[in-house]
């Protein structure tokens, strides 16, 4: 068994990580020649404020009175400057957001695989190019642009990371920081000669990151008067800064100024999805070298903001995040000719770089380039363009740098995906194989279905060995002279041995096609198209969580075709409406848009009328360990009480600034460390020991909770409860020898391998069923593929000051502890139908391999970043299934198994 899961857990890896290599290896190009605009620019420094998380109609309406909620901007959108909403691309993060504003491209793909804190890969910057940069504000943004900047001429001034505290009484100070310390540093600059005379060179950049509007939101939401107020302090702070700049240069007219943000917000106070209000930002800008305002009479959108704003008469121009827009420069059409054909020879000397990259690597005969730009095609285009300039035909060499640049763009596609083919095939390959290997391993060693057929392996022949050990030297050669990556060898060479397994187990092929044979077409046909659509729900339950709500009524309907209805019709009726109660989440909006503390209350207080009834049943119980239960018990109960005093004190605080209390935080983390604890002090009777699990599960559950979703592990452990009953019911007493009442049996670690018996078709649905509440415990209150899923008020109650590492653990335990639950349940369904966990282990890698073939198809590295990221996760989540599986599965059998002392007594054995 443990050679089974070790082998399957290495092949999972690789396929786990070979999208990075196939769909997500960087596509940025190094090695180029810098290339410039040979005209001077109309500013010799540009101030760039970023208000992180502002959303753009937050700042351009009027407030309640009908006053501007930010004076001094509208009064630059009328008076000085263009304006218009900045669209951005998902994931509206910081870091995605600020590498767009700041380096001029959407994120690196790769950076998916290595998280969005500090550079994945080396990129150059606005900021790496200038002669001189200071920055301001958070320690997480600056660190992106200046850790591996050239040279030492970027210089950042950063609060302390603690700072970013979502429960402080006044997060405005994080603002207020920037522009006192900018206020400061020109002050000072007057009084120190060498800091003066950086000031006045060109190529200077000042960069403002205010993070107090995102924390803001995150804690009190978007239509806060904290948040709402604290917009205001921006403004008044932005026009402070303008005017001591303005002091400081003697208002010479060469400062641009930008004020923008990196990404919105949703209403409930998240980010990171494509929702217009986190990719519509505002946009404004003024200076040197901007357009003046433009009244105009009439404007075309599709939106209503203009007339929402009282802004329909000042011309609004749209800009996507990072693109240059051009037609807000007061420049010279000479000027916005060459800077389109500097940009376009930019991007063709990347296709150069890259195309050598690639022909270098490749054998000649294979190497099959991309004719769509020639070598004599880009001269000719580029000798054109500079023809067109030179007769003052600036439109049409504008033009003709757009055709060459969009050509040499799908060129670098072209390149950069030039393996990805021959690389999807062989992973394909060998998914394929590894599914028939685990398919043929349950048969021959848990089915009786090759019966009659010989389950020794025959010694293979020498021409089939010798015949897969050619064909791997062959493309271990291939792969040399090409000078392959490691990973190359790895993707290409495992489906080898993997093939050669499945060979060996010819027999057993052989054995299972004879039985086929002979089986009805109908029904053969029939069971396929049944597990082909339960497959298929599955894959569209991570698009739509309605389908999980569809699953769960066809469940409800399980009782009716089988023998059930009649012979257990109050468990058939509890299982019936536990269904339906459970099928109405997928359905509710996801986790964090509607807090309702109260809701979480009252879940803690289902859990407590529960364990009333336990220690009711407890107390009527006439043997020795009722005192160490009832213990036990009143200790759970007290767990419950206290998180629901927690999470009521912590929410009130909260809401009057007083920041988490000391108090509720220390009894967090012991409620959440105890919960590891007390069902390992339970007695190891089934419904006991899960009980005990699902009490101390929902104490930490209930700290994580904001709002319905406190509901979600009670129910869902309801109808794992009812499952059991359902499940040991379904099985004759011919299969089983030795059938037990479930309230009597136990947990028990060394459980006798002899009581294990062969597999039957119905333990396919068992598996399924398996992989369904899986996904249910995974999709059932939130989509968590999308980042918009995860709402940071979750962990308040363990901390409030940004911590992404520990903030992230905390949330991916909230999403496990209805994981663990429905394996610890499994636990007890395979021990009451006497199912080896070795061949559900197979059965459900086969179903989640399945899966993972639909999604490595559809992973994209195209589109916006939600179509990337979506794709990903959904993979991933697949794959990770596997990995989960093993993990939660040593968990489960840890939680459900060993037992503790409690009070001095002895560890209880059984007999």
């Amino acid at each position: 068994m443990l050679l089974y899961i070790i082998l399957g857990l290495l092949i999972h890896l690789v396929f786990f990580a070979s999208i990075f290599d196939i769909y997500f290896t960087s596509p940025l190009v190094h090695g180029m020649t810098p290339q410039f605009t040979p005209l001077p620019p109309p500013a010799k420094r540009l101030v760039l404020f970023v208000a992180d998380g502002l959303r753009a109609d937050k700042l351009y309406e009027l407030d309640e009175n009908g006053n501007p909620r930010a004076p001094f901007i509208r009064n630059i959108i009328m008076h000085e400057g263009s304006w218009g909403i900045s669209h951005t691309r998902v994931p509206t993060e910081s870091r995605p957001g600020h590498v767009a504003l700041i380096a001029g491209f959407y994120e690196d793909v790769s950076a998916v695989a290595r998280g969005w804190k500090e550079n994945p890969v080396e990129f150059d910057s606005l900021i790496n190019e200038t002669r001189h940069t200071w920055c301001w504000g958070s320690p997480d943004i600056l660190a992106m642009f200046t850790k591996g900047a050239s040279g030492n001429h970027v210089f950042a001034h950063n609060y302390d990371a603690y700072s970013e505290d979502f429960g402080a009484q006044d997060v405005t100070k994080l603002d207020t920081w920037v522009f006192d310390n900018v206020k400061e540093f020109f002050h000072a600059a007057r009084n120190n000669q060498s800091l003066f005379s950086k000031l006045n060179e060109d190529k200077i950049v000042f960069f403002l990151h205010l993070l107090g509007i995102d924390t803001n939101g995150h804690a009190h939401r978007p239509s806060s008067r904290d948040y709402l107020n604290n917009i205001k302090i921006v403004d008044e702070g932005v026009k402070e800064i303008v005017s001591t700049l303005k002091d400081f240069y003697g208002n010479d007219g060469k400062t641009a100024f930008i004020f923008t943000a990196d990404h919105g917000m949703t209403d409930w106070g998240s980010h990171g999805a494509g929702h217009p209000l986190e990719t519509c930002t505002p946009f404004v800008t003024w200076g040197a070298g901007i357009k003046y305002p433009q009244k105009v009479l009439a404007q075309k959108f599709d939106d209503t903001y203009l007339q929402e704003w009282k802004l329909e008469n000042w011309k609004r121009q749209d800009v996507n995040q990072g693109t240059l827009p051009v037609d807000i420069l007061n420049s010279t059409d000479l000027f916005k000719a060459e800077s389109m054909f500097t940009n376009a020879v930019q991007i063709l000397e990347q296709f150069k770089v890259k195309m050598a990259q690639k022909k270098e690597a490749t054998l000649p005969f294979l190497f099959t380039p991309f004719n769509s730009l020639s070598d004599s095609k880009q001269i000719n285009i580029l000798r054109k363009a500079r023809s067109y300039i030179k007769q003052k035909k600036y439109d049409e060499a504008v033009s003709l740098c757009k055709e060459l640049i969009n050509l040499a763009l799908k060129g670098l596609s072209y390149y950069h995906t030039y393996d990805r083919f021959f690389l999807a095939f062989n992973v394909v390959l060998g998914f394929v194989g590894w599914t028939s290997y685990a398919s043929l391993l349950i048969i021959k060693s848990h089915c009786n279905l090759t019966r009659g057929v010989s389950k020794e392996v025959k010694k293979p022949s020498h021409l089939l060995s010798c015949s897969f050990i050619a064909v791997g030297i062959l493309l271990a050669l291939f792969l040399l002279i090409q000078a392959c990556p490691w990973t190359y060898y790895v993707y290409c060479l495992l489906p080898l041995p993997v093939w050669y397994a499945v060979l060996r187990e010819f027999p057993v092929i052989q054995g299972l096609v004879t039985l086929l044979l002979t089986f009805p077409p109908s029904h053969f046909v029939g069971y396929l198209l049944l597990f082909i659509l339960g497959v298929e729900v599955l894959v569209l339950s991570f698009f739509y969580r309605y389908m999980l709500t569809a699953g769960l009524i066809a469940f409800a309907g399980w009782p009716f075709i089988t023998p059930l209805w009649t012979r257990a019709k109050s468990t058939s009726l509890s299982w019936i409406f536990f269904c339906l109660l459970l099928a109405v989440f997928p359905l509710m909006p996801v986790v964090g848009r509607k807090p309702n503390i109260f809701l979480v209350v009252g879940a803690g207080l289902l859990v407590l009328l529960l364990s009333l009834f336990v220690v009711t049943s407890v107390l009527k119980r006439k043997d020795s360990f009722v005192s160490e239960e009832l213990v036990l018990h009143l200790l759970q109960m007290l767990s419950t009480v206290l998180s629901m005093c927690v999470v009521y004190g912590t929410h009130n605080s909260l809401l009057k600034k007083q920041g988490l209390p000391l108090i509720n935080q220390v009894v967090s983390w012991i409620i959440l460390a105890s919960s590891f604890v007390m069902p390992l002090l339970s007695p190891l009777i089934l419904f006991d020991r899960l009980f005990s699990i699902l009490v101390s599960s929902m104490s930490t559950y209930l700290l994580l909770s904001t709002g319905y979703e406190a509901l979600f592990p009670l129910v869902l452990s309801c109808l794992m409860f009812v499952w059991i009953h359902m499940e040991q019911e379904t099985l004759p007493q011919s299969v089983v020898f030795c059938k037990q009442k479930v309230s009597s049996i136990q947990f028990t670690y060394n459980t006798d391998i002899t009581q294990f018996r062969d597999l039957y078709l119905d333990d396919i649905r068992r598996a399924f069923f398996l992989v369904f509440f899986l996904m249910t415990a995974f999709f059932g209150t939130g989509n968590i593929a999308s980042i918009n899923s995860f709402d940071l008020a979750s962990v308040y109650c363990f901390l409030t000051v940004f911590s992404p590492y520990m903030m992230g653990a905390l949330m991916m335990w909230k999403i496990l502890i209805p994981f663990a639950l429905v394996m610890c349940a499994f636990e007890a369904v395979q021990l009451t139908t006497q199912l080896s966990s070795k061949s559900l282990f197979l059965i459900v890698i086969n179903i989640s391999d399945i899966m993972a073939l639909h999604f490595f198809f559809l992973i994209k590295d195209y589109g916006s970043w939600l179509d990337i990221g979506t794709s990903i996760s959904h993979y991933v989540i697949v794959m990770s299934l596997t990995i989960f599986l093993v993990f939660l599965n040593g968990l489960a059998q840890m939680l459900t198994t060993k037992k503790l002392k409690l009070c001095g007594r002895p560890k209880s054995h059984l007999t």
